[in-house]
């Protein structure tokens, strides 16, 4: 078990939030390019990397599970207020309300994502999703802040989002051992559920380019540096 993947995945999630902090106002241009860059690398890694090896054991059931975890993604969203995209909507409470669906399923959301890595040669999709929590992270901070959670509150919830992601990779680790039960039999189909959550996140960020559903220039190369960045680590390990 790796400590590094541990760290960089903690402190991209707690760093991005705790960013809320010190920068002010509704213009987060680069936090924009770093969600399109992360949402690209991330479509890149599972097209590349994770829908091929999750294939690797013959299960003929592996598709299922995909798109299972692509519609799995669509009913946490529900909840979410699609944070995980990066986006940033503000309800305005006169009372502090804490956002528990939006807690829930960003912290359920971030353990999916952390479940891939115990598998062997996944060091690329370390990357990916920790560039994808940085603007993730931020966004939820924006949210606990207009809710009136107050200082204290606001850090601690971005700081227990931050450890999911590596609760996952733990668990999963565990998992594909074998120290929980036999569930490492059905690894690749647990698997199909967290690329199906991958496709669904990368290409709605993809899509869902700017305010009026546009590629700008820079967000266009922002898109081809993430697409061939994974394609680069892909080829240079053939």
């Amino acid at each position: 078990m790796e400590l590094w993947k541990v760290l960089i995945l903690f402190f991209s999630a707690s760093l991005g939030g705790l960013s809320v902090f010190f920068f002010k106002g509704d213009n987060h241009k680069m936090l924009k390019l770093v969600l399109s860059f992360s949402g690209a690398y991330l479509f890149g890694i599972t097209v590349l990397h994770l829908i091929p090896d999750a294939y690797h054991g013959n299960d003929n059931y592996v598709g299922v599970f995909i798109l299972i975890g692509f519609l799995f993604q669509i009913v946490l969203e529900q909840f979410s207020d699609r944070i995980e995209h990066g986006h940033m909507h503000k309800h305005v409470h006169d009372v502090a309300v804490f956002p528990i669906g939006i807690m829930a399923s960003l912290c359920l959301h971030a353990f999916l994502e952390g479940m891939p890595l115990a598998q062997g040669g996944q060091d690329q999709l370390v990357y990916g999703i920790a560039l994808h929590h940085i603007p993730a992270a931020f966004a939820l901070g924006t949210v606990l802040l207009t809710n009136k959670q107050g200082k204290q509150k606001t850090i601690f919830f971005i700081l227990l989002f931050a450890i999911m992601a590596p609760a996952g990779y733990f668990f999963s680790n565990a998992l594909s051992r074998g120290d929980i039960g036999n569930l490492q039999h059905y690894f690749n189909r647990i698997m199909g559920i967290v690329i199906g959550i991958f496709l669904h996140i990368s290409t709605t960020i993809l899509f869902e380019s700017s305010s009026d559903h546009k590629f700008n220039m820079r967000k266009m190369i922002a898109v081809l540096l993430g697409v061939g960045i994974a394609l680069l680590t892909f080829l240079g390990e053939l």
